[in-house]
């Protein structure tokens, strides 16, 4: 897909903050559908998310996953699953599951235990029926599972087999599984397949319903592009780590040099790939994650794009931190090779490059036709004097423009803690005094400003277009408070808010203005 097709806005809102009144306290797959409604009507056409993969146990970050291909079960809604419903759905739940569910539906922000629990134990409950009233009798629903499997068991026999293991070995990391299942002796491998057949057709049946969901509400939902998140990382204790270990040194880490976030660098604690392993194997893992986004999505995310090009390494022995590749030449041919492998399936493709990127990165990028993304709060005239903000119309049409991400501090936020200097310096720079304006205006004048961005593509998140203080993620804590936001409002009540009606009506005057039709 062309990034020039068209010059659009969007929202970034991640799906496990639009519950609706039918989701069970968090975002689900169905509930694109009412969300994406309500994005059209405003006049938008993109939708960013963040990743939607299975996290691993007791995790709430999408960043942490078990698996870089598996959508997270906590995503399906279980009344939609026909054996729950078969089971006497709602209604027929205990005493102590429906208060858990109403506490979960109340709770202002989301209870990511809690609503694990109570989906793992009903979905497990629906499979079981499923089992004895489809499998075994063989009939359709059974044979579309069958053939589901059959279709995606390039990623999903590993994935399903993995977490059949680790289940039965009480979730613990798979370098402390039996050294057999660790080097994945065939003798072992066929052994556990046997034993754990219930529990891997279980992971199964879980990603087939996940799947018809999402294809379902996607198919409900055509006037919106869905773009995905590509993580940079994968966790080691993944089912794809456990699959290809010589693809990956596990004893470095990959993390951040230091930047604004950190002024000792980040340690993600996540294993650093084995740059030689994937070339000598064509970069096939990689290929298989570009082809499942394109099975999701329209287009996605490059997470840390400027990881692909050099990853900044940390020995577990205590040497130095350093970049691989080792130069700029070979950084160059390695970022390159991965950007065009993941462009491969013609997904339209955006690049995360904030941080500490060199210039190279970007000037590839730009020959590459990738788009980076612009905040405004950090665009600036660096080399001049007084380090003036660039006005957003000098954003180049190959670039997202952007008011903040799902790792700042939402605009309203930022503006009220701005120096006045500050302050000032973005008043010249869009002529016009802010200085002692109500924050309301503050709010619609820069989202406006970034509406009329020379950047084809626009992406907000949705705290910045209410004037909303809540943040999804603090990089700098590790705290239950990070990826629990929720909207104050249910998906699919939004058009019986007035102020979520008053804020789509000026989206859509906005997206009309500055020619963001899409």
């Amino acid at each position: 897909m062309s990034f020039h097709a068209k010059r659009r806005a969007g929202l970034l809102v991640p799906l496990f903050s639009c519950p609706s009144s039918r989701s069970w306290g968090i975002g689900e797959l169905p509930d694109l559908v009412p969300m994406a409604s309500w994005l059209s009507a405003a006049g938008m056409r993109t939708w960013q998310l963040l990743p939607i993969n299975e996290m691993a146990p007791g995790q709430q970050s999408p960043y942490s996953a078990i698996s870089a291909m598996a959508i997270d079960p906590i995503f399906i809604r279980v009344p939609d699953v026909p054996e729950f419903e078969a089971l006497g759905g709602e209604d027929a739940l205990p005493a102590a599951d429906r208060a858990a569910l109403d506490e979960a539906r109340r709770s202002p922000t989301i209870r990511h235990a809690a609503i694990r629990r109570l989906k793992q134990a009903w979905l497990r409950a629906s499979f079981e029926r499923f089992v004895d009233t489809e499998w075994k009798r063989e009939t359709g629903r059974a044979r579309a599972l069958r053939d589901f499997v059959g279709a995606q068991a390039w990623w999903i026999e590993d994935y399903a087999l993995f977490r059949a293991i680790h289940a039965r070995e009480c979730e613990h990391v798979w370098t402390e599984w039996p050294e057999a299942l660790q080097r994945r002796d065939p003798p072992a491998i066929d052994r556990a397949r046997r034993d754990l057949a219930n529990d891997v057709l279980f992971h199964q049946y879980l990603q087939w319903t996940a799947d018809a969901q999402w294809q379902q509400a996607r198919a409900r939902a055509p006037e919106i592009e869905v773009l995905g998140d590509l993580p940079f990382m994968v966790d080691k204790d993944s089912a794809d780590v456990w699959a290809r270990p010589h693809q990956f040194r596990l004893d470095e880490t990959i993390g951040a040099p230091p930047d604004a976030f950190s002024a000792d660098g980040q340690d993600w604690g996540t294993p650093l790939y084995d740059w030689e392993a994937f070339a000598r194997e064509h970069h096939r893992w990689l290929r298989e994650r570009a082809r499942r986004c394109a099975d999701l999505f329209e287009g996605f995310r490059i997470d840390h794009v400027v990881g692909f090009y050099r990853t900044y390494a940390r020995p577990k022995d205590g040497r130095a931190p350093y970049f691989t590749p080792a130069n700029e030449a070979e950084q160059v041919a390695l970022g390159e090779t991965v950007i065009k492998v993941f462009r491969e399936p013609g997904n339209l493709i955006i690049a995360e490059d904030l941080g500490t990127v060199p210039d190279f990165v970007r000037e590839s990028l730009t020959r590459l036709g990738i788009p980076g993304f612009k905040v405004f709060r950090w665009e600036r005239h660096w080399h001049a004097e007084g380090q003036p903000f660039r006005h957003p119309r000098e954003y180049p049409p190959l670039s997202v423009a952007v008011s903040g991400t799902h790792d700042t501090e939402p605009l309203v936020v930022w503006w009220e803690q701005a120096s006045e200097g500050e302050k000032r310096k973005v008043s010249d720079a869009l002529a016009v005094d802010l200085g002692s304006a109500p924050i309301e205006t503050v709010r619609d004048t820069l989202l406006e400003t970034l509406y009329a961005s020379g950047s084809d593509l626009l992406i907000l998140p949705i705290q910045d277009v209410f004037g909303w203080r809540e943040r999804i993620n603090d990089p700098s804590v590790v705290a239950d408070t990070n990826w629990v936001y929720r909207l104050p409002w249910p998906a699919d009540r939004l058009d019986d808010i007035p102020e979520a009606r008053a804020r789509q009506k000026q989206l859509r005057a906005w997206t009309q203005r500055h020619a963001r039709q899409g």
